[in-house]
């Protein structure tokens, strides 16, 4: 009761897996749209998978109806596509651009292997792939890589990967979040405008948050520091995608004002 009732300030609660901590987010996010706290625009709820997100929206619909209509409730990606939908410009994409899956993504990955005279046995599109998104995962542009990191095959690879990418005018979903991060950091109009908006933000299973998640969120939360994290410290079933759990753990010396509930 006591997560659900304070709203204001950021709080942290830590439980283990089964002891209802999206039942916290859901009852807080009703009871904060219910009792007038904030308009359901105002409030941004993220999840890590569609199921959660639409399970979330369905328990909260039945304390308020098709007002959490209104919420921004969803994953990280899906939340970041509405952004990134509307400032395409800002990093160098088109209108309408399309988001790749996995196969396409390796198969840009193949055509700048072959074009570069890189041998793919040596150099697979999976292990590419997967080192280039965990590059993503920890807020690394291509640019940052190539300034701060020893030039290798890998960061040739990405540099080109990136480049390809752009000039399809497609992303893959490392790009979404890592873009949105790009367009808030250089743009302080956008980033006061997305500030604004979410005067209440709410964030389930925070432990398995990348560090690309955990700069947005961190972002998104200065100007009114109502931030709402679920999570247990004592797991991380997604660390092997990219998951920090030391997000969690220094969740105190990012809002030293916190209250922790357990």
């Amino acid at each position: 009761m006591q997560a659900v009732l304070k709203t204001d300030g950021p709080l942290l609660v830590l439980a283990g897996a089964g002891t209802g901590k999206t039942k916290v987010l859901t009852t807080r996010l009703a009871y904060i749209l219910s009792n007038g706290t904030a308009r359901p625009w105002n409030c941004l709820v993220v999840t890590f998978t569609n199921r959660a997100a639409n399970e979330m929206k369905e328990r909260v619909r039945q304390f308020i109806g098709d007002t959490v209509n209104s919420v921004w409730l969803g994953t990280f990606h899906s939340i970041c596509v509405k952004i990134l939908r509307r400032f395409p410009e800002r990093v160098g994409l088109k209108d309408n651009f399309t988001i790749l899956g996995e196969d396409d993504q390796k198969r840009v990955i193949k055509k700048v292997l072959q074009d570069n005279g890189i041998d793919e046995k040596q150099y697979t599109p999976q292990a590419v792939l997967e080192k280039i998104s965990r590059f993503k995962d920890k807020g690394l542009t291509v640019d940052k890589v190539v300034s701060e990191y020893k030039q290798n095959t890998t960061t040739l690879i990405y540099k080109e990967y990136q480049a390809r990418l752009l000039e399809l005018n497609c992303v893959d979903f490392g790009d979404i979040l890592l873009y949105v991060l790009d367009i808030l950091l250089k743009n302080p109009d956008i980033l006061n405008e997305y500030q604004e908006r979410f005067k209440y933000i709410m964030v389930d299973e925070y432990q398995d948050t990348n560090i690309t998640q955990y700069l947005l969120l961190r972002l998104l939360s200065q100007k009114y520091r109502n931030i709402c994290c679920v999570g247990d410290d004592d797991q991380s079933i997604y660390s092997w995608r990219g998951a920090e759990i030391e997000n969690i753990l220094k969740f105190n010396n990012d809002f030293p004002e916190a209250e922790t509930i357990r």
